[in-house]
């Protein structure tokens, strides 16, 4: 798993620990049903501050689902250690989670965000290229911020756009995508006129396709501030996450007519089912349209 995912799973057994030593559990025998139950309660509704403890904000369904999936996967492993008799959490189910519909921008939104990096700075021509690469293949911010040099030399050698990115997905699978000739012109202008300088900063050498201002490897942290401020500057007036490009991408390929296969595929989902949520939104703006244009929609 990823290391994200690891820390992920990590927090949310130290949540557990923590909520046995406040009802003063101390033996893995005396962790009944109703106690891991009652986890998911304490997580959902969230935890008033007490002697000596912090208070702890109420967590999303999403949130409480991975917590309870990582308490039952280690009474799961106990029980087949043989540190306990019996597995406490199996029939306790993780809450049902509502489909949420992903939250895409407009095209000019997009191109708002895009206007706003100075390229004839360095640090500009880095946003610039991490932009138009989250946008132009929709890829996930993780996947390239883990990008190297390496990964993308193919790419400035191919004026006709058949070299395709491989990227590194979830699950460590390796999918092929398409990058536009935008994105390829600014990679290219970065990596002649703007990594060197940075790279130059460097106390060890990296091969690291995005550098931050000290030239280590751009991490997905600060990655996702470059969004927030680039998005603040171009005063789109909505909120951006990691996650708002890759969507906005997927929408826009949808409404252009691309086939949901074709865009599972270049984003690497496992299963069309969660593609699919993106033509929900592309019925929503087909819907709006004929509401607007035509003159008998009402």
């Amino acid at each position: 798993m990823s290391v994200h995912t690891i820390a992920g799973y990590r927090r949310d057994l130290n949540r557990y620990l923590e909520y046995l030593a406040d009802r003063e559990v101390t033996e893995l025998a005396a962790i009944t049903p109703a106690v891991v139950a009652d986890f998911a309660v304490v997580l959902r509704e969230g935890r008033p501050e007490g002697p000596g403890r912090p208070a702890r904000r109420p967590l999303a369904a999403s949130s409480v689902a991975r917590a309870v999936v990582a308490v039952r996967s280690l009474h799961r492993f106990l029980a087949a250690e043989g540190d306990t008799a019996s597995d406490p959490a199996v029939s306790i189910q993780p809450p049902s989670q509502a489909k949420r519909l992903p939250k895409a921008i407009s095209q000019a939104q997009v191109q708002a965000m895009l206007d706003v990096p100075d390229t004839t700075t360095v640090v500009g021509l880095r946003d610039a290229c991490l932009l138009e690469l989250l946008y132009g293949t929709g890829a996930r911010i993780s996947e390239v911020t883990g990008l190297d040099v390496d990964d993308v030399a193919g790419l400035l050698d191919d004026p006709d756009g058949e070299q395709g990115l491989r990227l590194i997905g979830k699950g460590n699978k390796e999918r092929l995508v398409p990058v536009g000739s935008y994105a390829r012109k600014a990679l290219s202008a970065w990596l002649v006129r703007g990594r060197p300088v940075l790279a130059e900063k460097a106390k060890v050498s990296t091969p690291a396709l995005l550098l931050n201002t000290r030239g280590a490897r751009l991490q997905r942290q600060s990655a996702w501030a470059v969004l927030s401020e680039v998005a603040e500057r171009a005063r789109l007036g909505v909120p951006v996450s990691p996650h708002t490009l890759r969507h906005s991408f997927a929408t826009h390929m949808l409404d252009g007519g691309a086939d949901v296969r074709v865009v599972q595929e270049i984003l690497g989902h496992a299963s069309v089912t969660t593609t699919q949520l993106y033509t929900l939104v592309t019925v929503d703006h087909l819907r709006e349209a004929y509401l607007t244009a035509h003159p008998r929609a009402y």
